[in-house]
């Protein structure tokens, strides 16, 4: 046995693994299904191999806190589908290849879906969700479960992301001290220190591009409706979607290949020569932080090396009327939404009433650091009866055909606009502080979007997103492929203790 680690961290805190296991932690998730797929590596192998680097980093080490619960039955599942190999081959697109998931998605086993909540600690789901089904089909491994901002970010405005009252405070994969952003927290640090090759997290309002970007990964948040969200805990049935998280474009869309869009990610021979992309300049902090500035304008660089036509500017950034009709419509359907959830619960609060209640009773635990303002405020919300909401729903619906009406107006097949400026030091007291965003034109609009890495600042990722057209998720990876290639290969995280400022 020997030492061996990937991504710089120091020895002492690596795993004690064969040094051809350090080898299987180094393939990206294509490369790990196409080895398995020959033979050539058993799915117990890399199952143990990632189990080991979870105890190794996650509870050791750097203490990441990225992995709420793993698998008590991972090592079982990966033995069995070793023997139907045997049999017959592979069972599916992802046969043996470990995936993470998010701690608010239902698995019918042993596992909890907590959504990060010390009230949930002990609910496990009668069934698994509709995109875990699909995931089992196709040969995966469920790993284990994610940490997460809990209640996915929406339980206070006062909110410290990729905390929560059961997993702790998840770390930033590249600089410690700094914030995971969330909700999808522990799912992009878990894929940024290969904790496992694929991760499931899920987003209302960049919960996964945020955490992408980051943590220096991919993140797929899909256009709505073509995810299931049946076995999900909810915050608004209008914005949610389940999405990949990856270390690439490609291993991105095999993961979203299985959730639900196989039918439109044939994008490998697409020419992205002359396609036009409409570069959006006033994204939310525009102009605020040079680093962002400067990231920015590299990335439009590369578009253009790559052969993509620029239409420079595009005004992508959705009025305030819209942002103030956004909140209007996940708090009330948050009432809902939430409230059909716990009524299913077996083990902890079945209303959202008997869940504030809990939070009040173990405020010293689940309260240390922000409030549960969210909750109450849903709790005291008119709800999606009100005529507060259809008004809401209105706006929403006449920002979206304006939206469509900019697509086609300005002949774009795509939009790109900066993710994060560098990930702020984790504080409680101040909690989040983000000063750059673009995740709310995708989020409101229901397009999808990608947020892939684009350059390390001081040692802190900063990512670009890629919003494109419903229905045409080929044509967005073929460009969001493509910019990756230009980029190049991106810096692993060292997992440092901190940096100047």
């Amino acid at each position: 046995m020997v030492l061996a680690c990937v991504g710089g961290l120091a020895i002492a805190a690596c795993a004690k693994v064969e040094l051809h296991d350090a080898g299987i932690v180094a393939f990206d998730a294509v490369a790990l299904r196409d080895e398995l797929a020959a033979g050539r590596v058993s799915s117990e192998r890399v199952t143990r191999t990632y189990l080991a680097r979870i105890a190794a980093l996650d509870d050791a080490g750097p203490m990441l806190s990225a992995v709420i619960e793993v698998n008590p039955d991972a090592e079982a599942i990966a033995r069995a589908l070793d023997e139907e190999y045997e049999r017959r081959g592979v069972t599916g697109p992802l046969h043996g290849v470990p995936v993470l998931l998010k701690a608010n998605i239902d698995t019918g086993d042993r596992m909890a879906t907590s959504a990060g909540s010390l009230a949930l600690a002990e609910h496990r789901a009668e069934a698994d969700a509709e995109i875990v089904s699909r995931l089992r089909n196709a040969g995966a491994v469920v790993l284990g479960k994610t940490n997460l901002s809990e209640w996915a970010n929406f339980r206070s405005m006062g909110s410290t992301s990729g905390w929560s009252s059961l997993g702790g405070q998840t770390r930033n994969a590249y600089v410690l001290d700094r914030n995971p952003c969330g909700s999808s927290s522990g799912a992009a640090v878990a894929v940024a220190a290969r904790l496992a090759p694929l991760a499931v997290g899920t987003e209302t309002d960049g919960s996964i591009v945020c955490p992408a970007a980051a943590n220096g990964v991919v993140g797929i948040k899909p256009a709505i409706g073509t995810v299931s969200q049946r076995g999900i805990v909810p915050i608004a049935h209008s914005q949610d979607t389940a999405g990949p998280l990856a270390r690439t474009v490609a291993d991105a869309a095999l993961l979203l290949g299985v959730l639900g869009e196989a039918n439109d990610l044939a994008y490998a021979g697409l020419d992205v020569h002359g396609l036009r992309v409409g570069v959006v300049r006033d994204f939310r902090g525009a102009g605020l932080d040079a680093a962002v500035e400067a990231s920015f304008a590299a990335t439009l660089r590369r578009l253009e090396a790559a052969g993509v036509t620029l239409v420079d500017p595009v005004a992508g950034a959705l009025p305030t009327e819209i942002q103030r009709a956004e909140f209007t419509i996940l708090l009330a359907e948050f009432k809902e939404d939430l409230g059909a959830y716990l009524a299913g619960v077996q083990s902890g609060p079945r209303t959202l009433d008997a869940l504030i209640e809990f939070n009040e009773a173990h405020a010293d635990q689940v309260m240390p650091y922000f409030t549960q303002s969210l909750l109450l405020a849903a709790r005291d919300d008119p709800g999606i009866a009100s005529a507060d909401y259809v008004r809401a729903l209105e706006l929403v619906a006449a920002s979206r055909a304006a939206f469509a009406g900019l697509f086609r107006e300005r002949d774009v097949v795509a939009l790109v606009a900066p993710v994060n400026a560098r990930a702020w030091r984790t504080d409680y007291t101040a909690g989040d502080t983000l000063s750059v965003g673009s995740s709310r034109i995708a989020a409101v609009t229901g397009y999808p979007s990608i947020a892939v890495p684009a350059d390390l600042s001081a040692e802190l990722p900063l990512g670009v997103a890629f919003i494109g057209r419903p229905n045409d998720m080929a044509t967005l990876l073929a460009i969001t492929a493509a910019f990756e290639r230009e980029r190049g290969p991106f810096l692993e995280p060292r997992f440092l203790p901190t940096i100047a400022e």
